[in-house]
């Protein structure tokens, strides 16, 4: 009965795992607003290695549709500029000299829907992860020897009780951030 609680917990930590994939995935698709987590991806090159741009500098929301990036070491703006640019996230950064002022666009309607229809796909992806990981589950479940058939079944339902939590939840991440988005 152990292995049975070690398969059930290792499942329920691989759907949990799949839910907070998901919600840094959210972080990335921006709803209007300027946060810190926009330039997340933005890697710089800091004396010859790729450096999160967070270790290199401070991120400031001066306001809702304002970043200011404000590097520790003032020859590093150039850099910092380049790789925002290279990034691709459709920001415009200006370097005033001593940082980066990166202001960012109003959404348009479509933009909305692009970024409902990414953050759905984001979505999708989690429930497959979590469609894994019970499929997983049941097959461990099998292997197992000496269980009773009866056992086998109620070990399978749990697991799909499990599954179903960890798609609702997921379904619940989605509606809450496609009304961000589509907020105005």
């Amino acid at each position: 009965m152990e292995e049975l609680e070690f398969i059930l917990d290792s499942a329920k930590e691989s759907m949990e795992n799949s839910l907070m994939h998901l919600d840094k995935s959210f972080l990335n698709i921006r709803a209007g607003k300027a946060s810190p987590a926009m330039l997340g991806s933005v890697k710089v090159d800091y004396y010859g290695s790729q450096t999160p741009l967070s270790q290199v500098a401070n991120i400031n929301v001066p306001d809702a549709r304002t970043l200011t990036v404000t590097p520790w070491e003032k020859n590093m703006l150039q850099p910092i500029e380049k790789a925002i640019m290279i990034a691709n996230l459709g920001f415009n950064p200006m370097n005033n000299g001593d940082n980066i002022i990166i202001n960012i666009p109003v959404l348009t309607e479509d933009r909305r829907r692009d970024l409902v229809k990414q953050a759905k796909a984001e979505a999708e992806d989690a429930k497959i992860g979590i469609r894994n990981a019970r499929k997983d589950a049941n097959t461990d479940i099998k292997k197992l020897d000496g269980l009773s058939e009866d056992t086998v079944k109620s070990a399978e339902q749990d697991v799909q009780n499990l599954s179903d939590n960890y798609i609702k939840k997921a379904d619940e991440l989605l509606s809450v951030k496609e009304a961000e988005i589509m907020k105005v």
